[in-house]
């Protein structure tokens, strides 16, 4: 075989050596009438640029000796050099130069010749010099990579041919591309005040080419270049010089290249404003009382997004002087006066003392005196409440069993199979039949009007964080004989069981749900709010029992794929962890029975409540409510289907449905229940099968998405997405298509829509009525069981019995017994799960069930009551 054209020309220079063949398969064209002179050499070594190329710029040149006479001006010039690619998934790449003069090209990829026959060449004609032109393509595929992966980098270099000698082109090297699925840093949720700076720090996942990074605010594109305060750092972190309230959103942190794009999780950004005292306004005029007040708001700025309230009084008030008033000094006489009515008002109260302790010594035996098991279904029912006319109202009363004494249960935990019995009475009834004695029970109006009791609440420091209005406030005044508070349609409600308020004491008493944007809740990591956040209060009152407070949640429990906490927000603002929920309790002061779709919490300190969720796999899921809604009429051509995905507690779907009825909107299908897990993947929703002759969907893309942190997190409770329809024409009133919803690699729910969108109302009955029950109920009308019979239930069952004649075994018949220690760490047992029967069951509760269970705790201890009880 014969030298090359140029000798050395397809080496890199003289120091390699003795010349190279030709490429395989390939002789010179015209080596013996081109001038060929051996012993052509590079006249200088190509000058490598950044990275290793060699620029066109310097091209390596091979020239026939000067005493040719050829001219320089012919060498080969690369009029197109090969340049850097990027291999995406299987998908071959090609690489392309072309130079003139040029008679012959090749590639040469890592050292090696390619093939002849894996060029394409093809043959022009410059038409500015005439000189002819040359240009050759070539592919490279993923496996031709793969092979040198690990050793060196894949390149690729041409080589071009001329009568004059050779050039070689710039390296082009040629990469696999990808983009790893997992930042290797992502923004964290943050609450910061106002005009404080914000560094949301970003690393995007690993990747070849290197990804570019943008960053969403609430799904919208932050652009620095229309807004001076934020810009995004060489390291991608974004910066908000000065956080205004505008600022408040979810931002998310975007990855791309040429493979991929990538988010990561959002991060809740929360810029909160704290309140600021108005001016004092001017003193009023002096009144009748000799007193003048001035007043301020907490309005300059008033707190936003869960800023910390103003500090100090709302309302200052001075003594003074006026024609309207006179200050005159008390004499001898009024001093005798007081003196005198002081001493008759402390006989009174001794004589009502007297007086009650001997009504109770002639009632001792009331509490003997109960009815049997069947009286729970029949002879008594719940007293009804009737308002009372009186401007005052008493509070509800009844005769106090005052040889009750609190005690601390010191039975075993396991049900005692020996030891005397008590009394006789073989095959006898649980309770015996009521006496002919007379037992009334006093009962009036529960409280004052809404505005009233509002006021005087507004004067307590921690009012000024409850939600203004009473839509989702329930409120009441409460004594001894507890009650039960309700917010309606929402699942949340509060029982003060009978006891729980220290008698001689009164307590006004509200419960409230609050909005998300109303409390400033952090979530981290994993973390997911399961529940509605609510308040009961007054914070720091002294309760003897605990009070139960039950709300909605939307969780699928399991001890595998969850870990459950309550939290409790304390006086300054922070919110701690109270109880896990499955781990032994630290302390005896919370208590949470969590059900299937509620939760009911035991506790001795009112307060904001919320539970929260971290996930412990990936199997983890919550409930959605999915709820279709679109408006009642429909004057134009275009129509509006909206899919709300809810978290699925009564509360949320209250709000939506008070929105749409504001929006004039109508259900339009049955509600349907999505559970959606913790895999990091996105919610789709898709419509199809409309009738394209009578409507089209405005949606360019096949379907939309809500990203997966906005529904995880919990914060975000009325996410939904709209679907734009449009119809060929008015007359068109028939709608009939199908809507998907999923979640990617995850469950699914579809919805078959077919009505009328003039006058379908066949859905209308899935709306809950605007309100449902009386918010407040006191004393006996706040329970299902009779007063005197829980009383007695309660003093047969709270001793150890024989046989497991006792509260345990009511505890397993009630499907409770998994609760034994903490029914046994109070005074009464037995109390604690009567308490819970009436919260679980209010107000349809069945009595004949509860009635059952206490029968049968009876026949296991026929000497279970006295033979004066029959």
């Amino acid at each position: 075989m014969r030298d090359c054209i140029g000798g050395a020309a397809d080496a890199d220079g003289p120091e390699h050596g003795c010349p190279r063949r030709c490429p395989p398969g390939q002789e010179p064209a015209g080596a013996g009438s081109v001038g060929w002179i051996p012993g052509a050499w590079s006249l200088r070594r190509p000058v490598r640029g950044v990275g290793g190329r060699e620029h066109g710029a310097q091209q390596s040149a091979t020239v026939a000796n000067p005493a040719s006479g050829a001219s320089s001006d012919l060498l080969p010039h690369f009029q197109l050099e090969p340049e850097d690619v990027y291999i995406v998934k299987n998908k071959a790449v090609s690489l392309a130069c072309r130079a003139t003069p040029a008679t012959q090209i090749y590639f040469k990829c890592n050292g090696e010749w390619v093939h002849q026959g894996d060029h394409v060449t093809q043959h022009s004609t410059d038409r500015g010099t005439g000189l002819p032109v040359m240009e050759v393509r070539i592919e490279v595929t993923r496996q031709q990579v793969e092979k040198i992966f690990g050793l060196e980098e894949y390149w690729c270099q041409c080589v071009a041919w001329s009568s004059s000698g050779t050039t070689k082109s710039q390296k082009a090297f040629v990469r696999i591309a990808y983009l790893r699925k997992n930042f290797e840093q992502e923004p964290t949720a943050r609450e910061v005040s106002i005009e404080q700076g914000i560094v949301l720090p970003c690393r995007p996942p690993e990747g070849i080419p290197p990804a570019e990074v943008e960053w969403l605010r609430n799904e919208e594109l932050v652009d620095p270049e229309l807004d001076a305060n934020v810009y995004v750092t060489p390291e991608h972190s974004l910066v908000l010089r000065q956080a205004r309230l505008a600022d408040t959103a979810n931002y998310t942190c975007v990855a791309k290249n040429i493979v991929a794009r990538r988010r990561s999780a959002s991060a809740a950004i929360i810029v909160y404003v704290d309140g600021a005292w108005s001016e004092w306004s001017k003193w009023s005029e002096c009144g009748a009382e000799c007193t003048h007040w001035r007043s301020r708001e907490c309005s300059e700025p008033a707190p936003r997004n869960g800023g910390r309230d103003c500090h100090g009084p709302e309302l200052d008030t001075r003594n003074c002087t006026s024609e309207l008033c006179t200050h005159a000094a008390p004499g001898a006489e009024d001093v005798a006066l007081y003196v005198g009515l002081v001493a008759v008002a402390v006989c009174l109260v001794l004589l009502l003392l007297v007086g009650v302790l001997v009504y109770c010594r002639k009632k001792g035996g009331l509490d003997a005196d109960v009815a049997d098991s069947s009286i729970l279904t029949a002879g008594f029912q719940p007293v009804s409440i009737k308002p009372s006319k009186a401007d005052n109202p008493s509070l509800l009363t009844i005769q106090p069993d005052l040889s009750t004494t609190t005690m601390t249960y010191q039975g075993s935990l396991c049900p005692r199979q020996d030891g005397p019995a008590k009394l006789q009475l073989p095959n006898g009834h649980l309770l015996s039949p009521l006496g002919a004695g007379r037992h009334t029970l006093h009962h009036s109006s529960p409280a004052a009007e809404g505005a009233d009791f509002v006021a005087r609440l507004s004067t307590q420091s921690y009012f000024r964080s409850l939600p203004r209005g009473t839509n989702n406030m329930a409120y009441g005044t409460f004594n001894f004989l507890g009650g039960r508070l309700m917010i309606p349609n929402t699942g949340i409600s509060l029982l003060i069981p009978p006891d729980a308020i220290p008698r001689g004491k009164i307590y006004e008493v509200y419960l409230t749900l609050h909005k998300q944007e109303e409390v400033r809740l952090p979530l981290a990591g994993c973390q997911t709010l399961l529940s509605p956040i609510v308040s009961c209060g007054p914070p720091g009152v002294l309760l003897t029992r605990p009070a139960i407070l039950a709300m909605g949640h939307c969780v699928e429990a399991s001890a595998e794929n969850w870990s459950i906490r309550l939290k409790k927000q304390s006086c300054e603002g922070t919110w701690e962890d109270v109880l896990q929920l499955g781990a032994e309790p630290c302390t005896e002061l919370y208590y949470c029975q969590l059900e299937a779709q509620a939760c009911y919490v035991f506790t001795e300190q009112l307060g904001r409540f919320a539970l929260v969720g971290e996930s412990l796999s990936m199997a983890a899921s919550k409930r959605l409510k999915l709820v279709l809604f679109a408006p009642a009429a429909c004057p134009s051509l275009e129509y509006n289907i909206r899919v709300y995905c809810l978290s699925d507690t009564q509360d949320v779907l209250k709000e939506v449905i008070q929105l749409e009825k504001q929006l004039g909107g109508q259900l339009i299908g049955a509600p349907r229940v999505l559970h959606f897990k913790d895999s990091y993947h996105n919610l789709r929703l898709s419509i199809h099968d409309m009738p394209s002759s009578l409507w089209k969907s405005k949606l360019l893309a096949s379907y939309q998405e809500i990203p997966f942190y906005h529904i995880w997190s919990g914060l975000q409770p009325f996410l939904h997405c709209t679907f734009t329809l449009e119809r060929l024409s008015t007359s068109t009133c028939e709608l009939a298509c199908k809507i998907w919803v999923w979640q990617v690699e995850g469950d699914g729910q579809s919805f078959t829509v077919n009505f009328n969108i003039a006058k379908d109302t066949r859905f209308s009955d899935w709306l809950v009525p605007d309100e449902v029950g009386t918010p407040a109920l006191v004393g006996p009308s706040a329970f299902k069981i009779p007063f005197l019979i829980r009383q007695k239930i309660i003093s047969s069952l709270d001793p150890p019995g024989t046989r497991g004649a006792d509260w345990r075994t009511l505890a397993q018949k009630l499907n409770l017994d998994s609760h034994l220690s903490f029914f046994a760490s109070k005074a009464s047992p037995t109390a604690m799960i009567l308490n819970l029967w009436e919260a679980r069951h209010f107000p349809n509760g069945n009595l004949s069930q509860l009635a059952a269970a206490v029968a049968e705790v009876g026949k296991q201890d026929g000497a279970l009551f006295s033979e004066a009880e029959c």
